[in-house]
């Protein structure tokens, strides 16, 4: 069984969108072509952390756990080094223009809309922002910690002290749209909760998404331990795969967007001196696959056939040349714990009902300690399918 690293929500949500893409990413390291939306991303960060920055007044940390390398899903900035105080806007949107990386634009057209909606965003931000400042304890924090037994770590954009005294995680979103909805389902705020109660003593007071193009701050509550459960539970899931090496591909739309697809099974193309074996062979399987189709509803019309045949004459054995078809009954009984508690209730029994499934029930049937009554009416809430099908069998009784 494979070590697991600490899982990020970019590596936890890579893994469940396809794990091969996760075991190239993660064990190969192999490198992906940068994305210009994603380099945009980058910066426009990078930048809101040296206009913050200055901001920060630090919390008292809980004693930290080890803390890991950072994984291919987290980015090293190559920004010029930050202002030690409170920027004008000026200085904001110079900083913003030394900062700039053109990775990743499909052209210069591209870039120069990106570049212009970077100046535009981080003008409004700013004068936001200079009418009311956060009050953060850290941005573009590294935590790490344990999650009842999964490793998980994370970079959180602002931890923000509220008035209550408990803590806000903002995290900025340069997407074109997002909603409330977003805000409240989103895994990537639950995994930072969890990051931020297990490193700081004050509670996490509420969640944001911080849509960067319409300057709105879209606030959840903090998650409810149900929630909690769901996500630690699918994170669980994506750990025990990434342990057992279970890195079969899952094709889908996301395919389209992958850059190892050469690579890939689902597209790998046969070699040219295999081709005409494997096509006499896939012609074969079609060809097979048809005539199973079709042996298997003549098997079926002819089983009933047979079926209706010995009902009438009140057989259940059938000789034909070869073998004798033999009329076999196979009964099953379905009862609904929903009807069965009540009444079992009602004669103070009800403790006797534990799964609730048909073979317990059918035992309490035959229950002495429970009155006739009560069993009849435990019958009456039965369902009883019975399935008839057939075996062969040679002529001497022989298997």
């Amino acid at each position: 069984m494979a070590t697991v690293a600490p899982l990020s929500y970019s590596s936890y949500r890579t893994y469940l969108e396809c794990p091969l893409r996760w075991k190239f990413l993660y064990v190969d390291r192999l490198p992906e072509a940068p994305r210009g939306y994603f380099t945009f991303g980058r910066v426009i960060h990078t930048v809101l952390e040296a206009l913050v920055r200055p901001l920060v007044v630090p919390s008292a940390r809980r004693v930290s756990e080890a803390e890991s390398q950072r994984t291919l899903d987290d980015w090293q900035s190559t920004a010029p080094p930050a202002p030690t105080e409170w920027m004008t806007r000026e200085a904001l949107l110079d900083y913003y223009e030394r900062s700039w990386l053109s990775d990743g634009y499909g052209s210069a057209e591209e870039e120069a809309r990106y570049r212009s909606l970077g100046r535009d965003l981080l003008s409004r931000y700013y004068d936001r922002i200079a009418e009311e400042r956060p009050t953060p304890i850290a941005v573009e924090e590294h935590l790490e910690a344990t999650w009842d037994g999964i490793p998980v770590h994370g970079y959180i954009d602002r931890i923000d002290r509220t008035q209550g005294g408990g803590l806000e995680i903002v995290d900025y979103k340069t997407s074109r749209e997002l909603s409330h909805e977003d805000a409240r389902d989103s895994d990537q705020l639950t995994l930072y909760q969890v990051l931020v109660e297990r490193n700081y003593s004050e509670p996490v007071a509420g969640l944001t998404l911080y849509h960067l193009r319409s300057l709105k701050p879209l606030r959840a509550p903090p998650r409810a331990p149900t929630a909690l459960s769901v996500l630690h539970e699918r994170m669980g899931t994506v750990s025990d795969g990434i342990r057992s090496e279970a890195f079969e591909p899952t094709p889908g739309r996301h395919c389209a967007r992958c850059d190892f697809r050469s690579r890939c099974p689902e597209f790998r193309t046969v070699p040219p001196s295999d081709e005409t074996r494997l096509r006499d062979l896939v012609d074969r399987f079609e060809m097979l696959r048809a005539e199973e189709g079709r042996v298997a509803l003549e098997l079926k019309k002819t089983a009933q056939d047979l079926h209706r045949a010995a009902e009438q004459l009140g057989v259940h054995r059938v000789p034909g040349t070869r073998s004798v078809a033999v009329r076999r009954k196979e009964e099953a009984w379905k009862y609904s714990p929903e009807a069965v508690r009540p009444l079992l209730e009602r004669v103070g029994r009800a403790h006797l009902l534990g799964s609730g499934s048909p073979e317990e029930i059918r035992r309490l049937l035959r229950d002495p300690s429970i009155d006739p009554e009560t069993r009849r009416r435990l019958a009456e809430v039965g369902a009883r399918r019975v399935r008839w099908y057939w075996e062969l069998e040679e002529p001497d009784g022989g298997g």
